[in-house]
């Protein structure tokens, strides 16, 4: 069922995201704003009475107002909160010297339309949407766009970003960047909403997928500079890209213009990423089930079920390609659907190479990919991948390949390793907490203790190497495991989360961390209730699960790290640290490691008056939980994709100036460029002056 979304505000419906509904449209088909997909009955689905919890009013700080160390009365963001202000942690023997790389000044929320950084800093745009990346690319024309000319230029609205070296030329690399969706409305003036035109509709085609720009760094700055060449490429939602693993070949994915179900025409709601120790990028497609339409014209009671377990609606496609593209229209196509929600590899030193997508990894709505390598012991050279499936109630992933990583960066060792997400098997997490009984789904720690526990990871399907497969699930095949993966993931108990987003193993310390973003249907009635990995009912402000797993085995603990939202309410928790002395944080989205181990967290959603921004957190000893905002981006704009090194911290800017009752014939933003012009999503790097290392 749709909440009809033009009924309400952020400010009449405190909890929801502070992301505008347009956004929602476009990005997500709406997925907050309906039932979740997932209503299967395990053991963390048990019905109990929706908790009471007594509501009090929160004053907003005003942006001029607010500081971001010592914050004790904001807002927190993604929606109020309903706890007390006496749960304020206060220790005169807190150790607030930052650690190294987070030595910078904290950025106060604000609400302006730019990307503000700390004192001392420098920052440049790197590249943004319709800049050229392939050699003959015209200049961006916002009021001259053609599907010919875009597919030539730097797409729309990047999320995920990595640097991949290049092979023998200092100082080169490859800009990877994921082009995640369109947002038509802010890209043509007199758009007609849910009507586009076929140019139009092709432009959109070729503004989603992924970039490969050529870039050159600067010795003594963090500047990055784009170089327009034979190595960069564009891939869009038209691109050939093979099917690997257990579905290709299978009914399952046979269409009329395919019918060996094994090449799929492009790629779409990428979302975040990663880049392999082979030097190729995953891409995670997320939201693909907004890119269909007609999903109720498919009769066939299985396949029905199928696609609404992923969360298929007649109402959630704003884009409308199948007015112009027929196997985006499910009453012709049905099967189209089952060729999208892979992990996505791509070689970037060979641009003519074809992209793979990765069954055995499961097909979910996956954030991203990202990968940790085995360094000793029997193990050593066996690539783990973690994965998320971003929405409400999904599951954290994990697949333990069989095959051994070659090391080297020759074609040869690339060869082999881009056949290890082919091999290995495929595991589903659930997690028991240490206290169960004193979760009551306020989020409140208990009494001297601290939500923790152990968990178990469940197989799901193994694939061997030459290519046969096991299913782990009874009654489900190993080719349905991998088409159908959230169905076999329900059956085998695994632990409902609040919105799994990025993944990344810390290169240190080896333990693993995931931003759960929100839930606010968490605890309500007949949903899924507070656990302790989900500690809070209608959860707002979301969390960060840190990870202590057994990476190649069945087994992990856990414990949360943080609980987001105003630092001043009793239901939030920075790791312990003096909650008085950390800037608030919430709606947690990406995350990336600098080279001191510090996690850096970007933000989608914030409810504050204040913009999304980037943050770095102290993960060690007395300053453990120590949370400092780095920057902010522009109204209506989230924080994502972030590279965090010791030259330079970058950024993508998606969707400035995003803002509901705005478009292109009333622009809201206008960053990068400035004075009258339409707001690009962009990417970003950010510098100290004089070269000197990042926050040291």
């Amino acid at each position: 069922m749709r909440i009809p979304l033009q009924l309400f505000t952020s400010t009449d419906r405190p909890g929801r995201s502070k992301r505008a509904h347009v956004t929602c449209q476009y990005k997500c088909g709406e997925a907050c704003w309906h039932d979740p997909g997932n209503t299967s009955d395990n053991e963390y689905f048990r019905d109990i009475l929706r908790a009471s919890a007594s509501r009090r009013t929160v004053l907003r700080s005003s942006a001029g107002a607010a500081v971001a160390i010592g914050a004790t009365s904001l807002l927190a963001a993604c929606g109020a909160d309903d706890t007390s202000d006496s749960a304020v942690a206060s220790s005169s023997a807190v150790d607030d010297t930052p650690p190294p790389g987070m030595n910078f000044a904290t950025v106060a929320p604000n609400t302006e339309d730019a990307v503000v950084i700390p004192e001392g800093y420098r920052q440049e745009v790197v590249i943004a949407w319709g800049d050229p990346v392939l050699p003959g690319a015209p200049a961006f024309d916002f009021n001259r766009q053609t599907p010919e000319a875009q597919a030539m230029q730097f797409g729309y609205n990047n999320d995920f970003a990595g640097l991949i070296p290049v092979d023998g030329v200092s100082g080169h690399y490859y800009l990877v960047c994921n082009q995640e969706y369109t947002t038509e409305e802010f890209m043509f003036t007199g758009y007609q909403s849910g009507e586009p035109t076929e140019e139009q509709a092709r432009i959109s085609m070729a503004a989603h997928g992924i970039t490969v720009v050529e870039v050159s760094t600067e010795t003594g700055t963090g500047a990055v500079t784009t170089i327009v060449g034979p190595r960069n490429r564009r891939i869009t939602a038209t691109t050939p890209m093979r099917l690997t693993g257990p579905a290709a070949g299978t009914d399952f994915v046979k269409t009329s213009a395919d019918p060996t179900g094994e090449t799929v025409l492009g790629t779409f709601a990428n979302c975040a990423g990663g880049i392999t120790p082979w030097g190729t990028m995953l891409s995670g497609e997320e939201n693909f089930d907004g890119y269909f339409s007609n999903a109720s014209a498919v009769t066939d009671a299985t396949a029905a079920e199928r696609l609404e377990r992923y969360s298929f609606d007649d109402d959630s496609d704003y884009h409308q390609w199948g007015r112009f593209d027929p196997r985006f229209d499910l009453a012709q196509e049905p099967n189209e659907a089952n060729r999208f929600g892979y992990v996505v590899e791509v070689d970037p030193h060979d641009p003519n190479s074809t992209p793979i997508k990765h069954s055995a990894l499961g097909r979910l709505k996956h954030e991203g990919a990202t990968i940790h390598v085995m360094s000793s012991g029997p193990d050593e050279g066996t690539v783990v991948a973690y994965t998320g499936d971003d929405e409400r109630f999904e599951y954290i992933y994990k697949f333990v390949s069989s095959r051994k990583m070659k090391t080297g960066v020759s074609a040869t060792a690339r060869a082999h390793n881009m056949g290890i997400l082919d091999e290995g098997t495929l595991y589903v997490a659930s997690f028991t907490g240490d206290n169960p009984d004193a979760v009551d789904g306020s989020g409140e720690l208990p009494e001297g203790e601290s939500f923790a526990g152990t968990g178990t990871w469940h197989p799901l399907l193994t694939v061997n190497a030459d290519g046969s497969a096991r299913s782990h699930v009874d009654g489900m095949t190993p080719e349905e495991v991998a088409v159908f993966t959230r169905l076999a993931a329900d059956q085998a108990g695994a632990t409902k989360m609040d919105r799994p987003e990025d993944i990344e193993t810390n290169p240190r310390t080896g333990k693993v961390y995931c931003a759960l973003t929100n839930n606010d249907e968490r605890g309500t009635d007949g949903e899924a209730p507070a656990d302790e990995a989900n500690p809070r009912n209608e959860n707002k402000n979301g969390q960060v699960i840190e990870i202590t797993d057994n990476h190649t085995g069945t087994d992990l603990t856990w414990n949360l790290l943080l609980v987001c939202g105003d630092p001043a309410a009793a239901d939030t928790y920075y790791g312990g640290y003096d909650k008085t002395k950390v800037s608030a944080i919430s709606c947690p989205d990406n995350v990336a490691f600098d080279p001191h181990g510090n996690l850096w967290i970007s933000t989608d959603g914030n409810a504050l008056d204040s913009n999304d921004g980037l943050f770095a957190i102290a993960l060690d000893g007395a300053q453990r939980g120590q949370t400092k905002q780095f920057l902010t981006v522009p109204e209506g704009a989230e924080t994502c994709g972030p590279i965090i090194g010791s030259d330079r911290v970058m950024v993508c800017v998606q969707h400035p100036g995003e803002l509901d009752d705005h478009s292109a014939d009333n622009p809201a933003s206008h960053w990068p460029d400035g004075g009258d012009t339409q707001p690009r999503p962009a990417v970003v790097a950010v510098w100290r002056d004089g070269g000197t290392p990042i926050g040291v």
